[in-house]
């Protein structure tokens, strides 16, 4: 295993190449106004965020490129190896549920985890090679599956670059990166490389010495529309964390806020994929053809009660996971003209399987005590959908779907009760009605169907592997119904500005249990909301980004515990200043707020809100150099990044106490990055 000096490492600087078909990467502020909707997207929350906008923002983690998203929050309550966890319209969406997630058509999303149905972990990432990402919101689309009902981001990379780059970083906290890129042509395509490697203790009081190192290495040929691309990516991190720590101990003196209870909670992974894309465009259709094969492993140690269950060894368990996914997905499109009419219909077909190893065992400093389960669970799905959009007139289109998903759930567990094979299917309609643009607006109304899986284990376990206790399955697929009204305009000059109003229901709710680290079925549920984004292009040097959303979500059920979702996100915004071409300088601001959540059913008990301040300046050396200071939360506040509230005992407490657990916000820290293009 590396081992990298904390005074070292660095922004990867990526610059596409001179044609203009492909998207342009480079890590600069670039004047000029946000790519105009209008027209291209079929509802007032779905969009396409390119290069320049992302190139503005102060990236803390890699996860942390799809807070692009307006309304969406990423944040983190464990190890920075660990997968994020996700926020996004009423929903504490855990570490990737009902958020589907594609880097380059693959999808992030791991079924039936150990640790969390949907685990998104994006620490492979490398935001600057990020050439745009795409975003939808609600199940209003026919193309989108499992885990897409709240919302689906979509990230691309680049093929080529303008130069090859070199960048080191040296921050606060141990942090050091360094990064390397280039493509060169090779034959008649272009072969695309990058390597990162990156060490960082954090502010915790038992550093994090989170170690990765990264690399992707792409084959292509062709352009966007008509090529073709062959591409691996490697990625392996190792990490201690400092899970979320009770308030009532920082309260007293006991603990610091960068303190851990159990030290040795921590982790390693690895993920190791290929990849293939294949297009064909012209005047009356086009065609797209990926596969993939993708390997995840990951050793996770979590102690979240700490001496509740086992007052000798402590609660600490391992989730261990192992996996092969392969799929592929295939769609053609045909264009009709029929005078003033035009008509898209497109039908496409997804397969995707898992070949999982899982378990949960009780550990004491990373070493079993014993086995609670483990499973062998193949997991396979297919997928077919077809879509119709047609213009009526220059003020009318509407996109109408149907997508149908098979699944079959096998699980051979250490527990014979809870071995079996079940299969569950759903159909899914969509409907999307798009009036405008009349004086550069444009109305949406839209509605549709949705879903999410189950964990396969779920779906054939019948006796609680911890307790003996007789349990029921749950259903594989779960619905999500949606609907949705929308504007965008662009009627105020150098503005644009999207409002929705939503309303989500799902079958059955996934809720977060605190002393196992797991998701489970439970109640119905409704969210309701309305999400406000704006861009202003204010002057030639400044644009200013204005996001806000609010949401109510309760259970649909009656029940005297309450009908508040523990942990649904009622509150967040976003304000960005981005400052360029004055002089060799260039700058960004940007203040994100988090607002409370209820943390039990019937909110008596609500978690803290957060404001994070973040920013960074640049300085244009020559057309070679560049330096660049990033900083974050700059006023220093001690937040919390996540707060849950349930039972735990602490070495030397006699009972149980109900309490507000949390994880903090970083303490403020500051990052210098050179980069050298050559």
């Amino acid at each position: 295993m590396f081992k990298l000096h904390p005074l070292h490492l660095a922004v990867l600087l990526v610059c596409n190449a001179a044609h203009a078909d492909d998207p342009m990467i480079q890590r600069v502020l670039v004047e000029g106004s946000r790519n105009s909707q209008l027209g291209l997207v079929d509802s007032a929350s779905a969009g396409s965020i390119d290069q320049k906008a992302l190139a503005a923002r102060t990236v803390y983690r890699p996860g942390d490129v799809i807070e692009a998203v307006p309304g969406l929050v990423v944040s983190q309550h464990s190890g920075e190896g660990k997968a994020n966890q996700f926020y996004l319209r009423g929903f504490n969406l855990d570490h990737g549920t009902d958020l589907a997630t594609f880097v380059d058509d693959m999808p992030v999303n791991q079924r039936s985890h150990a640790h969390g149905q949907g685990w998104t972990d994006l620490n492979f990432l490398m935001p600057e090679l990020v050439s745009k990402l795409d975003y939808q919101k609600g199940p209003y689309s026919a193309r989108s599956g499992d885990f897409a009902s709240a919302g689906a981001a979509q990230v691309g990379y680049v093929n080529r670059l303008v130069r090859d780059v070199f960048s080191v970083t040296a921050g606060q906290d141990g942090f050091g990166r360094v990064a390397l890129a280039g493509s060169p042509q090779l034959g008649t395509g272009t072969l695309l490389y990058a390597i990162e490697v990156m060490h960082n203790d954090g502010p915790f009081t038992n550093a994090q010495d989170f170690r990765k190192a990264n690399a992707v290495l792409r084959y292509s040929q062709g352009y966007a529309n008509n090529g073709w691309s062959v591409t691996a990516m490697g990625y392996q991190s190792s990490w201690n964390a400092t899970d979320q720590i009770p308030e009532r101990a920082v309260d007293s003196g006991a603990l610091g806020r960068f303190d851990a209870v159990d030290p040795t909670d921590g982790g390693a992974t690895k993920r190791f994929s290929l990849s293939s894309v294949w297009r064909r465009t012209d005047a009356e259709s086009a065609s797209k053809v990926s596969a993939y094969i993708v390997r995840n492993q990951l050793a996770l140690y979590s102690n979240f009660t700490y001496y509740l269950d086992d007052p000798v060894n402590g609660d600490q368990f391992a989730q261990p996971d192992r996996r092969v996914t392969t799929g592929f997905n295939a769609g053609h499109t045909w264009h009709r003209h029929l005078g003033e009419r035009s008509s898209d219909w497109t039908v496409g077909a997804e397969v995707q399987n898992d070949n999982i190893f899982n378990g949960l065992y009780s550990t004491r400093a990373r070493q079993t005590i014993s086995t609670t389960r483990a499973d062998h669970i193949l997991e396979t799905s297919a997928s077919l959908y077809l879509e119709n959009l047609t213009r009526w007139a220059d003020w009318l289109r509407t996109t109408a779907g149907v997508r149908t998903n098979q699944y079959r759930f096998d699980v051979q567990s250490s527990l014979a009760a809870n071995t079996g094979s079940t299969r569950d299917h759903i159909t899914s309609p969509s409907l999307n009605i798009a009036l405008g643009p009349w004086r550069a607006t444009e109305l949406y109304a839209n509605i549709g169907n949705g879903f999410h899986s189950n964990d396969a284990r779920g779906t054939n376990t019948t006796i609680d592997p911890k307790t003996g206790d007789a349990t029921a399955r749950v259903p594989g697929l779960v619905r999500a119904q949606g609907m949705e009204l929308g504007l965008r305009t662009e009627i105020v000059p150098k503005m644009q500005t999207a409002v929705s109003l939503y309303r989500l229901d799902f079958d059955s709710e996934l809720t977060f249990v605190g002393d196992a680290g797991t998701t489970e079925a439970g109640r119905p549920s409704r969210r309701t909301g309305i999400e406000v984004s704006n861009y202003y292009k204010a002057a030639r040097w400044l644009s200013i980004d204005v996001d806000a959303a609010f949401s109510r979500a309760r259970s649909r059920d009656r029940d005297p515990a309450g009908q508040h979702i523990p942990g649904a996100v009622e509150g967040v915004g976003q304000l960005a200043f981005t400052v360029d071409k004055v002089g060799p300088w260039s700058g960004a601001l940007r203040l994100r707020y988090f607002g409370p959540r209820p943390l039990i059913e019937d909110n008596a008990v609500r978690s803290h809100a957060s404001l994070t301040f973040n920013g960074r300046i640049g300085y244009k050396w020559s057309n070679d150099v560049r330096i660049e200071l990033e900083g974050f939360n700059l006023t220093d506040r001690r937040d919390s990044a996540i707060d849950y509230y349930y039972a735990s005992r602490l070495k030397g407490e006699a009972l149980a106490v109900e309490d507000i657990h949390f994880h903090p916000i970083e303490r403020r820290s500051l990052r210098l990055t050179l980069m050298r293009n050559f």
